[in-house]
């Protein structure tokens, strides 16, 4: 009966032993993934800010700027390009929304973004575009993969259509959780008018060709990002754009078009950290947690199962031998007379 049991248990610590890394290495590169319906929103502001008055052209300090920055699952797009890639992809559709002081629209930058579900990595289709202009993205955007590592990688910048390292630059603790901080500074360069712009009757698309007057952008990057899920909990910007010459600036060699350190408004940070630590819960029960338990299980099974199998071939104690008492040959005195 011991070494019926013994055999189950042993059975039992094969099939957990197993199944800790195959969680690990097969089912969660094939299961955890970015849902393709997801929606998020996120505002952050500058406090205080430069401004451009597009009506004088003129400069101005303003209390605040807002950027409304959302982004779209785009299912139907997504499931066409996986028929053709082969692979689970997401398409975000994302839009970044500046408005100044008075709610008015100041930019609208519209983007579409295809990425790899799992890895995180672009994946190249028609429709892949920025402000409308099409691109072929380098490097992630928005999002790092899941099991971050602590490393550089490449960016992509929307203003600029091109990619850079962002900088792994230590890890950090941010309302109590440990993230990983990257950082990337954009230098001046000079990058393409938005397509809506708060300037009526001015072709944003032929802006230059008509007044020579050009738009550049620097901006300094960081992102706090949580290693186990990728997404970043916190993100800001201390960004600052120009106009340069041209007839449109009335001689003046440069102005201010906007200046200021962005950040995402309290609110919507404590629903991100919110999300996130929910988000990393399902991440580490597959990637660590349940692995981890699986393994020390079949350690204990398999210790049980020895320890069953030992005593099962431990032979049994001998009886005692009972040995009934000698007589002892009575004494000649009391033999009886012959």
């Amino acid at each position: 009966m011991r070494r019926r049991a013994g055999l189950v248990l042993l059975a039992l610590a094969v099939f957990f032993a197993a199944l800790s890394p195959l969680l690990r290495f097969y089912a969660f590169p094939r299961l955890v993934k970015v849902p393709p319906g997801q929606y998020q929103e996120i505002v952050l502001e500058a406090r205080p800010a430069t401004l451009l008055n597009y009506g004088t052209l003129q400069a101005e300090q303003v209390e605040k700027i807002t950027i409304v920055q959302t982004l779209k699952g785009n299912v139907e797009e997504s499931e066409k390009i996986e028929r053709d890639a082969g692979r689970d992809v997401v398409v975000w559709d994302a839009l970044s929304h500046v408005q100044g002081p008075d709610g008015k629209m100041v930019s609208q930058i519209p983007e579409r973004y295809v990425f790899d579900a799992h890895s995180q990595a672009p994946v190249h289709a028609t429709g892949e575009s920025v402000d409308g202009d099409p691109v072929r993205r380098d490097g992630i955007e928005f999002k790092w993969p899941f099991l971050t590592e602590k490393r550089d990688y490449q960016y992509f910048d929307a203003q600029t259509r091109t990619s850079a390292p962002i900088h792994y630059r230590g890890t950090r603790t941010f309302r109590g959780l440990d993230v990983y901080y990257f950082e990337q500074t954009v230098p001046w360069t000079k990058v393409p008018f938005p397509k809506k712009m708060p300037i009526p009757g001015v072709d944003a698309t032929t802006l230059e060709k008509q007044t020579g007057t050009t738009r550049w952008y620097t901006t300094k990057r960081m992102f706090w990002v949580d290693p186990v899920t990728g997404a970043p909990v916190n993100g800001e910007e201390i960004h600052k754009e120009e106009l340069r010459g041209g007839t449109l600036l009335g001689g003046r060699d440069r102005v201010t078009a906007f200046e200021g350190h962005v950040k995402m408004r309290p609110d919507y940070l404590d629903h991100t950290v919110g999300l996130v630590k929910d988000q990393r819960l399902l991440v580490l029960l597959i990637t660590s947690y349940l692995p981890r338990g699986f393994l020390v299980l079949a350690v204990a099974l398999l210790a049980l199962a020895l320890l069953l199998e030992a005593r099962a071939r431990r032979p049994a104690f001998p009886a005692r031998l009972s040995v009934s008492p000698t007589r002892r040959p009575a004494s000649r005195a009391h033999r009886p007379a012959g």
